[in-house]
């Protein structure tokens, strides 16, 4: 009886112990929850968009990714997205008519990923190098049913729970048809309203609103580093919170550039935005928990590679259209959760895998 007894204690003692151990090995190799999300979006920006960067610098900081997908862009409505439509359903997860901002295909509201952020806590900001207003990072903010009504959409922003925003379009919150000035309800609200790029730069704490064009700010190189720079500034204030933040950054332009069929233009917008996203993957180096995701709302231009040297850095181009097209456009991903962005998925899913990754609930 007395063997019995030894026999079982044995038994149980490496069961527990087994036990144990499985649990350990799963607590080490499970990944940390995300904290800090900064999404990054090349409007325009296809694989050959991408490439002619590659091709003209002789690399990207870009190809550090660590993981590469791909999106399907169709809308509602169209098999070709634009961008109000394509930044609605990265933003909300939703796909919607084209011309929508952060409503349904029926005209619903939508929460964004932004909101779902600011309401759990987190900091949040949207940069874009064209009018704050415009449609993508409308997506992430307001809800209207066009994207051309640009002084509602401010008005969304001065409503909005968002700590910072960075851009152009003064002009929508300052030089109404109704004659408010949205300017100084920012104020009221706690805003420092900033209105060029060196008191964006030195603003380091508490909510921002950075007009710094009143319409776009110019193609690149003739703003400057505006870009990398409101990446940096944007930083500096979201860093302040312990629960972490979620930014989106728009490199607005490239897609301009492809409707005008600019292989120049393209590729210096390009390369901008790749120096903004050297800034992004060092953050994710230093801070545990942040992920960035770089990606598209469609391409533009049907941009094709079709000559070229990359020890010369030349590129040459042909272009299929002054419109969009339908094609999926990649996404990067680097930083912790990097790895759920492999595959080809919907646009919509980017908005479910963040908020996977978040730890969100509805």
């Amino acid at each position: 009886m007395r063997k019995i007894h030894l026999t079982l204690l044995l038994i149980v003692s490496l069961s527990l112990l087994q036990c144990s151990t499985s649990r350990d090995i799963f607590a080490q190799t499970i990944k940390p929850e995300v904290k800090n999300v900064i999404l990054m979006i090349g409007d325009g920006m296809g694989v050959s968009q991408v490439y002619s960067g590659i091709t003209a610098n002789n690399g990207l900081y870009l190809e550090k990714s660590e993981f590469v997908g791909f999106s399907k862009t169709y809308s509602a409505s169209n098999y070709i997205t634009d961008s109000a439509a394509g930044g609605t359903a990265i933003s909300t997860g939703t796909k919607t008519r084209n011309g929508a901002i952060g409503v349904d295909a029926k005209g619903n509201e939508v929460k964004t990923i932004l909101e779902y952020a600011a309401e759990n806590g987190l900091s949040t900001g949207v940069i874009a190098s064209c009018a704050i207003t415009h449609a993508t990072p409308a997506s992430f903010v307001a809800h209207r049913q066009n994207r051309n009504m640009q002084e509602e959409i401010a008005v969304d922003f001065l409503n909005s729970d968002i700590t910072l925003f960075i851009g152009g379009g003064k002009k929508y919150f300052a030089d109404r048809s109704d004659k408010s000035n949205l300017l100084d309800d920012l104020k009221e609200k706690g805003f420092q309203v900033a209105l060029d790029m060196e008191t964006v730069k030195n603003t380091t704490s508490g909510k921002l609103a950075g007009l710094v064009a009143d319409e776009h700010p110019s193609t690149y190189p003739e703003r400057g580093e505006f870009l990398p720079e409101s990446l940096q500034a944007a930083l500096n204030i979201l860093d302040n919170n312990p629960e972490g933040f979620f930014l989106m950054v728009e490199s607005s332009q490239i897609d301009w550039e492809g409707h005008d069929n600019n292989t120049a233009g393209v590729v210096n917008e390009m390369l901008d935005f790749d120096r903004t996203i050297k800034l992004a993957f060092e953050y994710a180096d230093r801070n545990p928990g942040t992920l960035v995701v770089v990606t598209a709302d469609h391409e533009t231009g049907g941009m094709s590679l079709t000559g070229g040297n990359i020890n010369t850095g030349d590129v040459k181009a042909n272009w299929g259209t002054t419109g969009h097209t339908s094609v999926m456009v990649p996404v990067f991903s680097y930083g912790t959760g990097a790895e759920e962005f492999a595959g080809i998925y919907e646009n919509t899913d980017i908005f479910n895998k963040l908020f996977k990754l978040y730890g969100f609930e509805e």
